[in-house]
């Protein structure tokens, strides 16, 4: 993505929707056709993306882009994933606790005694609710809620997030009074 300094994931197309050329597509905004607020999308690849229409259909958007006019043309951008700069998100303050998902990666997650759980590497929303994915050196990746319980605080500054492990699923509870394992219903 050479044309992006500092790129903000934006959305993922999805499947063609119809014979004229449009596609759904997840859209990472609070209001799915709010994507057209920003203006051009790019691709990872070079390419820019205009939008020409733009409607909400549950939980997603219905998106006509400039030089996509049929179903074979929309088929072809399936699983293309779509950024703006930086720069292009709006100035205006954000609430106490709303973030940008790219203002998450990266951020180290860390229990109250410092001991380190590795960085957000990704955000991710299955439907449940906001999932963070924690990687580090010597460890397979873990997600973890991106809840109230689980994270703690999120200090931007320092590049950090305070997690409650237990919370978060990282370490069993040593207090629940088992001596031996579960055991599996019949």
């Amino acid at each position: 993505m050479a044309k992006l300094e500092n790129p903000v994931l934006m959305a993922t197309i999805g499947a063609a929707q119809g014979l004229r050329g449009e596609v759904r597509v997840r859209s990472y905004t609070a209001d799915p056709t709010a994507l057209g607020d920003y203006g051009h999308l790019h691709s990872e690849d070079g390419r820019v993306f205009e939008i020409l229409e733009i409607r909400e259909a549950k939980n997603m958007a219905i998106v006509r882009f400039r030089g996509i006019n049929d179903r074979n043309a929309a088929e072809a951008l399936n699983g293309l994933e779509l950024f703006i700069e930086r720069d292009n998100l709006p100035d205006e303050e954000l609430e106490e606790d709303e973030f940008y998902y790219a203002d998450l990666e990266g951020l180290e997650a860390v229990d109250e005694a410092g001991k380190s759980y590795g960085t957000v590497s990704a955000v991710y929303d299955f439907g449940a609710g906001d999932l963070l994915e924690l990687k580090g050196p010597g460890r397979r990746p873990a997600l973890i809620p991106f809840s109230e319980a689980a994270v703690l605080e999120i200090d931007l500054e320092n590049g950090k997030i305070l997690i409650d492990p237990q919370a978060a699923g990282l370490i069993e509870n040593p207090d629940d009074g088992r001596t031996t394992p579960p055991r599996k219903g019949k």
